[in-house]
């Protein structure tokens, strides 16, 4: 079956309403079913039938408001943000309990969210909570200006005083409302801060000696770096320590998550944070991966270009949360955003969604997703027309329709075994610290736009291979490195937090696996004080402690190196080399290629798609600047889940640059049994609101 839009016109709540759209067809029979929709576009089921079936916490959405028809979005879970809400709900008088309720009454499970390093906590700066002010605490750049969010409250820098804030004034108070999941959001110390003199008190805790300016030195950056790091690390684990003990004490158990950009993001727009560590600590139950048009039109260089590229960045940004926590065993959400906190026209808006909303269904295993941030400025906000026009309007009715089957067929994604189309097994290297080397510049060392780590990425990523990421605080765990068959690396954007590491890679080498370092090792981090060169260690670089546990010589030359059974290659070329001009990446694609072949046995295939069945759903991509510039087909009879129109097509073309979410007819469970296929609005069981009949229809 398959319901189209069935949104009725905003203010028609006493009405139903429906539309139907038929396809003619010439033999292919198929069960469509019409949907009637009261009040709101997409509340189709009674609150007492939802209660039932709303236990499940799969999909999700975060909003400071109470619920309205117009943002009723029938996800699970509906992430209630703020103790303090919106200015509009207070206007009307909607406490934060009263939010939550509301959600409650429609059937929602109901979660808390809010800002771990800024929020509405101006009581704090002001000193209302405490008698004293702490406008000190903020994140103070070189110049003496202090980074605000919007125009709310500065970032902060998070002292002790600052999390016994959090924690009584609005970990506690959530949990007395009976909410048993708390998400702390973006932990983010910017990296062009460090000066204030909350910091520096910090600095003085941490260090033992006093605070150095981190502009001054490669060493002072990383010093600086490490402790914002460090600072939030501790922040996210003392408050979810907390909330853990309070909701143990009153017979809960309360479950703590981090949404947070992914480390490819938070690495490009110069911003540390604590990301993969937090997977290790018991109190941390899982993350949301908030990637989104916004992170993902980050520009970056392939082929001597730099230019946007959507879906490729967006599908390394959930790569990276997906390696950063499947080791661990933590639940992980994507987040897609039909809009972004940026401007844009709703052209560029849609075509950048179906990119990102595509890149995460790549990864099969992950099926738990944040369906949309803030539905009330999606649904209720007015962006320009098209681009370059000064005429703006609310999502147009196509849009919102696609976007609605988008998050309903989210509701429906099953996770899968499958794995996405293409050569398997080439590994990206990753590191916490990548985001410690970004801001400032020294030495007139450049890593443009983060292409140190796209220059191992892109040239497999952009030939149709889906390369993964692996990160360097996981090694101990066997599965990271399970499947992988050649690992990319370098140091010349990130190093080494600890020595241990190494020691598993060599392992993981000595067992039979390829190991390829790109680098000069020349960059001005290679000479911070760190464990390689302080105490018993004297290592020039920290490559040479991970090449010494091989028999490598420190130093050594391009070549190749046997260990084991494995082999490591070293190319001393830094990874942006291999991106920054054209055709620079022959010789790294040519060593990783036959290095591949030897080890695997299996040629190294090059296309131009990534395709990935997932149940009934055909997912693909087709990529651009590819040598291979001819469009991808799908045989049908299959459902075009992008088109608000949902036709039933004989074949699905894809060109290059474009992608596609698919239901194959051929794939249905239970195909005599009446069902809902594909709708842009809810269902329900109840026949008095729906009408099933079977129709005769020809595939286009």
């Amino acid at each position: 079956m398959i319901s189209r839009s069935c949104r009725p016109q905003k203010g028609n709540n006493s009405k139903l309403h429906r539309r139907y759209k038929m396809i003619p067809m010439k033999k292919t029979t198929i069960l469509l079913c019409c949907v009637l929709a009261a009040g709101s576009f997409l509340y189709m089921t009674w609150p007492d039938e939802r209660e039932k079936t709303k236990k499940r916490e799969k999909t999700s959405f975060q909003t400071s408001q109470h619920w309205k028809p117009v943002t009723d979005v029938q996800a699970d879970i509906a992430m209630v943000y703020g103790v303090g809400g919106n200015p509009s709900d207070k206007r009307k008088g909607k406490s934060f309990e009263e939010r939550v309720q509301s959600w409650r009454e429609r059937g929602y499970t109901t979660h808390f969210m809010t800002g771990i390093a800024w929020g509405e906590y101006q009581d704090y700066f002001t000193g209302e909570w405490d008698g004293q002010g702490h406008l000190d605490e903020g994140q103070v750049e070189q110049n003496g200006d202090t980074i605000w969010h919007g125009h709310m409250v500065p970032y902060i820098v998070p002292t002790d005083n600052y999390l016994k804030y959090i924690k009584e004034k609005h970990v506690k108070r959530v949990i007395d409302a009976g909410i048993d999941a708390i998400y702390m959001e973006e932990p983010e110390f910017w990296a062009r801060a460090g000066y204030s003199e909350a910091f520096k008190r910090e600095w003085q805790k941490y260090y033992g000696f006093p605070w150095r300016p981190q502009h001054e030195s490669p060493e002072n950056t990383y010093l600086s770096n490490k402790l914002k790091y460090q600072l939030y690390y501790n922040a996210l684990k003392e408050v979810f320590t907390y909330a853990k003990a309070y909701g143990k004490s009153k017979g809960m158990d309360v479950r703590c998550y981090v949404p947070t950009h992914s480390l490819v993001n938070y690495s490009q727009w110069q911003i540390v944070s604590p990301e993969a560590s937090l997977a290790s600590l018991d109190c941390v139950d899982g993350y949301i991966a908030q990637v989104w048009t916004g992170t993902s039109r980050e520009p970056n260089y392939f082929n001597g270009k730099e230019k946007e590229r959507v879906f490729e960045t967006a599908f390394l940004e959930y790569g990276a949360m997906e390696s950063m926590t499947a080791p661990t065993g933590r639940k992980l959400f994507f987040l897609t955003d039909p809009i972004e906190d940026r401007a844009r026209d709703w052209i560029d808006y849609k075509n950048n969604y179906e990119a990102t909303f595509t890149a995460q269904l790549l990864y099969p295993h992950i099926a738990n997703y944040e369906v949309m941030p803030w539905p009330d400025r999606i649904y209720e906000g007015l962006y320009p027309i098209s681009k370059g026009s000064k005429e703006k309007a609310k999502i147009p009715r196509h849009y919102s329709t696609q976007m609605q089957v988008m998050i309903n067929t989210l509701n429906n994604m099953p996770a899968s075994g499958n794995k996405v189309s293409g050569s398997s097994g080439i590994s990206v290297l990753m590191a916490n610290s990548l985001m410690f080397q970004r801001f400032p510049t020294h030495n007139g060392y450049e890593d443009p736009q983060l292409a140190n780590l796209y220059g191992q990425a892109l040239p497999f990523l952009k030939r149709g291979v889906p390369v993964k990421t692996a990160h360097l605080e996981n090694v101990s765990y066997k599965e990271t490195l399970k499947d992988t068959k050649v690992l990319l690396m370098t140091y010349s954007n990130m190093k080494p937090m600890a020595a241990e590491g190494h020691v598993y890679i060599a392992e993981w080498v000595k067992e039979g696996g390829v190991l390829i370092y790109s680098g000069r090792d020349e960059d001005p981090y290679q000479t911070v004080q760190e464990w390689w060169n302080t105490g018993k260690n004297h290592y020039q670089r920290p490559s040479d402690h991970l090449f010494q546990q091989m028999g490598i010589a420190a130093g050594a030359p391009d070549g190749q190196y046997t260990y084991g059974k494995g082999r490591v290659a070293i190319l001393r070329k830094d990874p942006k080399e291999y991106v920054l001009t054209e055709g620079g990446d022959k010789k790294f694609i040519q060593v990783v290629k036959a290095l591949y072949e030897q080890k695997s046995a299996e040629k190294l295939i090059f296309k131009n798609q990534l395709y990935v069945q997932r149940g009934p759903y055909d997912i693909a991509a087709v990529l651009d600047e590819n040598d291979d510039a001819s469009p991808f087909a799908i045989e049908g009879p299959v459902i075009d889940l992008y088109d608000p129109e949902l036709p039933v097509l004989r074949q699905k073309i894809v060109p290059p640059g474009r992608q596609a979410l698919l239901y194959r007819l051929d794939r249905v469970e239970e195909p005599s049994k009446p069902q809902v296929l594909a709708s842009a609005c809810g269902s329900t069981t109840r026949t008095s609101a729906q009408i099933v009949m079977h129709l005769p229809v020809e595939v286009r």
